[in-house]
């Protein structure tokens, strides 16, 4: 995947657009950050989510977080292969490891989030 091509939110997830099907998923600074990731928590398909509200959660060894929807619209799929299987997530983040697929219903919402480079300086930010 093409990581300039993605759009990313200041709560550490992605989204890669195709029409108005959002790919949603944490980045490769979030998986770091919880490290050793046990368990993923994911929303049911037919959810309606605003944009910032809690759509899941990732459990590592060291604490939970909370996934926020970085876009509003109603969640379509989920990924089957996550769940108890977090391997995904940790080694393919970008790719094998997305969370949730919605269609959107504002593609306004994409102007509030964030290109790879301005992410990448949010997180030097957020790593101090």
């Amino acid at each position: 995947m093409d990581l300039a091509a993605l759009k990313y939110a200041k709560t550490h997830e992605w989204v890669a657009i195709e029409g108005d099907v959002a790919t949603v998923g944490i980045t490769d600074f979030a998986v770091q950050l919880l490290s050793d990731l046990v368990y993923i928590d994911l929303p049911k398909p037919g959810k309606a989510l605003k944009v910032g509200e809690s759509c899941g959660e990732v459990e590592s060894v060291k604490a939970v977080s909370d996934v926020y929807a970085p876009l509003a619209g109603v969640v379509t799929e989920t990924n089957p292969n996550l769940g108890d299987n977090t391997e995904p997530l940790s080694s393919d983040p970008f790719g094998n490891g997305w969370l949730i697929k919605m269609k959107v219903s504002d593609l306004s919402g994409l102007d509030q989030l964030l290109d790879r480079a301005s992410y990448e300086k949010h997180c030097e930010s957020e790593a101090h």
